[in-house]
């Protein structure tokens, strides 16, 4: 079973950056998709991004493109979240996702399409 484990979460300034990485603990994460999805307190879950398993496709909420970049190494068994020009609202717990999918699969915005989650990891942006 794929194990996923966040981190590089914290605190940081309002306009600030901040890298978060999920390292995954099988193989099959290179036919694998890949998210990051947050939680706000009281908030429902939110797409962010997501890279396909070859890392040729990514995708963004609209809410953080421009800002936010999702990149994979495959040697690592690791997605990374570059995260830019942080702003309050970006403040949420961060989780990576893993979705099992074949090459032609694209990666996929809907959070049920993900089978494999991380416990997440804070991320805390002051005004």
């Amino acid at each position: 079973q794929v194990q996923l484990a966040e981190s590089g979460g914290g605190l940081v300034q309002a306009g600030g950056s901040l890298r978060l990485s999920c390292a995954a603990s099988v193989r099959t994460f290179s036919r694998s998709n890949m998210g990051w999805f947050r939680q706000a307190p009281g908030k429902d879950r939110e797409f962010v991004a997501a890279i396909s398993r070859g890392g040729g496709v990514s995708i963004y909420a609209d809410s953080v493109k421009g800002r936010f970049t999702i990149s994979r190494d495959k040697d690592k068994n690791t997605v990374y979240l570059q995260m830019n020009s942080l702003k309050p609202e970006d403040t949420a717990l961060y989780y990576c996702a893993s979705d099992f999918a074949i090459l032609t699969d694209p990666p996929k915005r809907d959070a049920s399409s993900y089978d494999t989650w991380g416990q997440g990891t804070q991320v805390t942006v002051s005004s």
